[in-house]
């Protein structure tokens, strides 16, 4: 391994997040129905989560269904949940061959029940993986699950001076998660989305035109290769980071 080889790997994110961005363009394309562009979406899940375990990346969130995404036709909505059926069925038990335990970020009190079963089957058979934590974000808005957080925080009688943003942190989805240090969004949109909004306060954004079905490992290692020449300084001047 050469000395930029391995400085690079010293710089990998521990969290990396993705806002898996451009099926339907994709789609649409190739003069196919939005349904086809999921599908081909679902393979590049594969494709990054594999990526993502080999080089030993730590945490993986990926933007799977918004709360917003509810506005989609009836079709496609069903699809995309057939879809995520489908993964979890098909890849569970390499997940738990892997070491990958899975993680469900959001509100799935509205997902169908078949999706909420086997959700909470895989996420139960996972539990003792230690390789990688998968997270999907299904459901989930940034906005509803920070006054989620403050809604739970006054119901357990918090005082003001008890807030604190270990506090709030402590009642979020991602709670015993490191925050993303490297947010991906591929599909050529650069925004946020909701997504991740507090957790996100010092992420590296990296935006990509690659729609996602095109995303593979070697757009990844271009993503991770870009987020290792950066310099992380959390708010200090350039003197103070090469300070310590």
């Amino acid at each position: 391994m050469t000395n930029h080889q391995s400085e690079t790997l010293k710089k990998l994110p521990t969290h990396v997040a993705v806002i898996m961005d451009g099926n339907g363009r994709w789609a649409q394309a190739k003069d196919l129905p939005r349904t086809a562009g999921h599908r081909a979406g679902a393979e590049a899940v594969r494709v990054v989560v594999t990526e993502c375990r080999r080089l030993g990346i730590p945490h993986l969130t990926l933007y799977a269904f918004s709360s917003e995404n509810w506005q989609r036709p009836q079709l496609e909505v069903r699809e995309l949940f057939n879809l995520l059926l489908e993964f979890l069925h098909s890849e569970a038990s390499l997940m738990e061959e892997k070491g990958i335990s899975l993680r469900v970020l959001g509100d799935v009190r509205g997902v169908p029940l078949a999706t909420r079963a086997a959700l909470r089957h895989v996420v139960q058979r996972t539990a003792r993986g230690t390789g990688m934590t998968l997270a999907l974000a299904i459901n989930y808005g940034g906005r509803a699950e920070i006054v989620n957080a403050a809604r739970q925080l006054l119901r357990e009688g918090k005082r003001p001076e008890d807030i604190t943003e270990e506090s709030l942190a402590a009642c979020l989805y991602t709670k015993g998660m490191p925050d993303p240090d490297l947010l991906i969004r591929t599909g050529g949109e650069q925004r946020l989305s909701n997504f991740l909004l507090y957790q996100c306060a010092y992420a590296e954004l990296y935006f990509t035109s690659t729609p996602w079905p095109d995303f593979g490992a070697e757009h990844l290692r271009q993503a991770l290769s870009d987020y290792a020449a950066r310099a992380r300084r959390f708010g200090k001047t350039q003197e103070q980071t090469h300070d310590g």
